[in-house]
């Protein structure tokens, strides 16, 4: 086979990363040249709809009609388009504890991407979250109990189907007890099998025959392979999800850029691992260097038998009956306003107290502490500006800002004793550190994200699961005295 044709076979396996606003003409060759068929959208991507619908409009173009135009839109802090209905995290789902609600903001979040080009969600997140501190999931995780929790990703998703858009379930087989964000290092989750049947394979064994697609974790699992992250693992990809669970639709892996992956491996081999353990597309979302390495290195593969052409077609004909089921280009949504007021709805079901918070009395005089930085981790998005904050609660009380820059090497203590009622926001999914634990306590805990950083603090506490406005509406509703907090968290611990 000339190498041209076994260049534009291995591009039909990759989705790639753009760069800027726009579909720039050497991004257009390349994609031509080599048939490239999947694009994943960032924040850096977007400015507002109309550029991002002329944006996935140019690539459908260039791209075909069996193009896949992806982005992270799960909910919470995990949101690419922040214009659209603010969906609640998947956690706060987990409080509100409704299917027919999950479903609905499934269907909601699928209307507003797939008005701007969208055809493919990576989202829901099946991981499930028992590990307080899991540094990059959390609030991304249903919850602890794998049949509520999964009851709820499969109605999620079932709202997405229903208006067109594909389902990614991620991040398998299991992101959920981690100590290491595998955007910063590999993790190991070093349990039983039978522990890892019972629990982390659960959603996913259950999800899968209503999946369109599952996304591999970075990650070795020692029960079922040592060597390899399971995004690499044969066994995991092959022989459980494939051969055990019988499972037939899409494999796509996690970014290849991510640390886990990056700092092991050079970008080629990476991919022709991923697919030789079973993948099906490769997530080759580096720059334009790493992903022609990608492409060289998975036609090499096809053209030495590594990647046998039987199996390539295979994963061909998985991809093109994703995009034939879902197909790309923007359907204009007329239920905007209705899906903003779903969206708040779901915020107060979600809204959840702990240990008995007092609301201040009206006009009182409060102190609000907040970080002064509320930068993004390259996971989620920037969290919500203590100015923000202090101004929603200037509607209703006389409100001091006072602001920290590392709660480590702040001085609590100077915090004044004059009787104000001392208010903390958390606006990052950072826990709070021993030297922050053990100096200072306020009168009420408003945890605006990570729901674990309601356990740092002996203080009453409103957990919100994210920062969404809404969410800031429904803890200004609750502290006006207009709504009770009726969510139940769903892990351990509360």
């Amino acid at each position: 086979m000339h190498t041209n044709d076994l260049r534009r076979l291995a591009g039909r396996l990759m989705m790639i990363r753009l760069f800027g606003t726009e579909l720039d003409a050497a991004t257009a060759d390349f994609i031509r040249a080599n048939r490239i068929r999947g694009a994943c959208l960032f924040r850096q991507n977007m400015t507002d709809a109309a550029q991002l619908t002329r944006f996935t409009g140019d690539l459908k173009d260039v791209m075909g009609d069996d193009v896949l135009i992806a982005l992270d839109q799960e909910g919470g802090a995990v949101v690419r388009a922040l214009w659209v209905p603010p969906p609640p995290s998947a956690m706060a789902l987990g409080a509100a504890g409704d299917a027919a609600l999950a479903r609905d903001v499934g269907a909601a979040v699928a209307r507003a991407i797939r008005a701007m080009g969208f055809n493919w969600n990576f989202a829901p997140v099946l991981d499930l979250n028992n590990n307080p501190q899991n540094p990059v999931i959390a609030e991304r995780s249903f919850g602890a109990d794998p049949d509520q929790a999964t009851a709820l990703a499969l109605a999620w998703m079932a709202g997405s189907e229903s208006e067109g858009v594909a389902c990614c379930v991620k991040h398998f087989p299991g992101h959920g007890d981690t100590h290491v964000d595998s955007h910063r290092d590999l993790p190991t989750v070093d349990k039983p099998l039978s522990e890892l049947e019972r629990f982390e394979f659960a959603p996913f064994r259950t999800a899968a025959p209503h999946a369109p697609a599952v996304m591999t974790a970075h990650i070795v699992y020692p029960a079922l392979d040592a060597d390899h992250p399971a995004t690499m693992s044969r066994a995991i990809l092959s022989d459980l999800l494939r051969t055990q669970w019988g499972y037939e639709g899409v494999i796509i892996t996690d970014g290849m850029d991510m640390h886990a992956i990056a700092h092991r491996y050079r970008a080629g081999d990476a991919a022709v691992n991923a697919l030789v353990a079973g993948a099906d597309m490769v997530m080759a979302i580096g720059n334009r260097d790493t992903q022609e390495e990608t492409v060289d290195a998975i036609a090499a593969a096809i053209a030495d038998g590594r990647l046998p052409l039987e199996g390539v077609h295979a994963r061909l004909e998985r991809l093109d009956r994703l995009a034939r089921a879902h197909p790309a280009g923007a359907v204009p949504t007329t239920t905007d306003a209705a899906d903003r007021a779903l969206m708040a709805q779901a915020w107060r079901r979600a809204l959840t107290a702990r240990g008995n918070p007092q609301r201040p009395a009206p006009r009182a005089k409060v102190r609000l502490v907040a970080r002064q930085d509320v930068v993004s981790d390259g996971v989620s998005e920037a969290g919500v500006p203590a100015g923000a904050i202090a101004a929603m609660l200037g509607q209703l009380f006389d409100v001091e800002l006072v602001t920290f820059a590392d709660a480590e090497t702040f001085d609590w203590g100077a915090l004044p004793d004059d009787g104000r009622f001392t208010i903390l926001a958390s606006t990052s999914r950072r826990r709070y550190g021993p030297h922050a634990r053990a100096t200072w306590t306020p009168d009420l805990h408003l945890a605006l994200w990570n729901p674990y950083q309601a356990l740092d603090f002996a203080a009453p506490a409103l957990l919100t699961y994210g920062f969404a406005p809404p969410a800031l509406d429904a803890v200004r509703a609750w502290l006006a005295g207009d709504i009770e907090a009726t969510g139940r968290c769903p892990v351990p611990g509360f």
